[in-house]
């Protein structure tokens, strides 16, 4: 099987994408019986390109000068692409334009992996109807803590279970930070300066730190395990901005650590309640144990009392080989194995 593949967004992400395909495609095609061309790149800044006999992704280095510039939806409707790899920057507030995006690839009738939260917090229920509806898939497991397989196991790892509470730590940003203002006895203001040095910070950190990501996170998860509808502005936000060295000195000093805790826990009547907030949590728990740019989730099931997944220090790499894996198993069929 041969599937023809376009990528909107070719950043660090997207890079990483395009050499984990080449280093895999020996095993793809022994394994699966799955070669994948690469026959469209688009970007915001450095124009686009279509070629339907196949790119070398290795041939536009930092992506200064794919081609000719194209508007995304133009591209999307010329490309000959069987699925779309959505990789462009969130918007935490409406998911646009990457919403339009998911939705023009949808009904063009091509499969869709996105990397994008936007689409998904804000257009969940809707994007997979489309997708239904057409015959094709939408996947999107590096929303979520990256490549790990937290929403493949909602789509097929817990049949017939209810999710009735999910704890996490979803945001690599802010935990550094936290981890620094501990080991390294930095403030805020220290740690988050050392924390964008090493490129893991944005310039503008505002949605990392005052819990926008991890909110829009939350929402994902709750939604897509727990049949929630939340946006972003429902989950009850408190981000670290707040948090002094002292605030992590006297926690320390009771065997505790400071952590931006995530939960959507489903409350009597049904509804499903999200928060964002620090927590003081045992550093010999399963929480404290979470150093650097770690993350984890927990689940509480009606069947299985908690199930824990960890990921160690992600990179775009990680994130790739999540797109990676939504692409092998939208190939295998899993199309309409969509999460509940």
């Amino acid at each position: 099987m041969n599937i023809p593949i376009a990528l909107l967004g070719f950043g660090n992400v997207g890079r990483a994408f395009a050499a984990l395909m080449a280093r895999k495609a020996g095993a793809l095609r022994r394994d699966y019986n799955l070669d994948i061309t690469l026959v469209g790149i688009a970007t915001k800044s450095h124009g686009a390109v279509i070629d339907p006999d196949g790119l070398d992704p290795a041939a536009f280095g930092e992506a200064k000068a794919l081609g000719e510039p194209m508007p995304t939806l133009d591209f999307i409707a010329q490309c000959p692409a069987g699925a779309f790899l959505e990789g462009t920057s969130t918007n935490p507030f409406d998911g646009q334009p990457a919403l339009d995006f998911v939705r023009a690839a949808l009904r063009k009738g091509a499969h869709v992996v996105s990397a994008n939260k936007g689409p998904v917090v804000f257009a969940h229920r809707e994007l997979q109807a489309l997708a239904r509806e057409k015959g094709v898939g939408f996947f999107f497991e590096s929303t979520v803590m990256d490549g790990a397989p937290v929403l493949g196991i909602a789509r097929e790892g817990l049949p017939g279970a209810e999710v009735r509470r999910i704890r996490g730590i979803f945001n690599s940003t802010t935990n550094l930070i936290l981890t620094l203002m501990e080991a390294a006895g930095m403030d805020f203001d220290a740690a988050l300066a050392e924390t964008q040095r090493l490129g893991l910070a944005e310039t503008d950190p505002t949605l990392d730190v005052d819990g926008w990501d991890a909110s829009i996170k939350t929402a994902i998860l709750a939604n897509v395990m727990m049949g929630s509808d939340l946006r972003p502005k429902d989950v009850d936000r408190r981000g670290i901005a707040g948090i002094t060295r002292e605030d992590v000195r006297q926690a320390a000093g009771k065997g505790e650590r400071i952590r931006l805790i995530c939960e959507a826990v489903r409350a009597e009547g049904g509804a499903v309640q999200a928060r964002v907030a620090p927590e003081r949590v045992p550093k010999d728990s399963s929480f404290g144990g979470v150093m650097g740019t770690t993350s984890i989730v927990e689940f509480e099931t009606d069947t299985l009392p908690c199930l824990t997944v960890i990921e160690h220090d992600p990179g775009p790499m990680t994130t790739a080989y999540g797109m990676l894996a939504d692409l092998i198993n939208l190939a295998r069929g899993r199309a309409n194995e969509t999460a509940r």
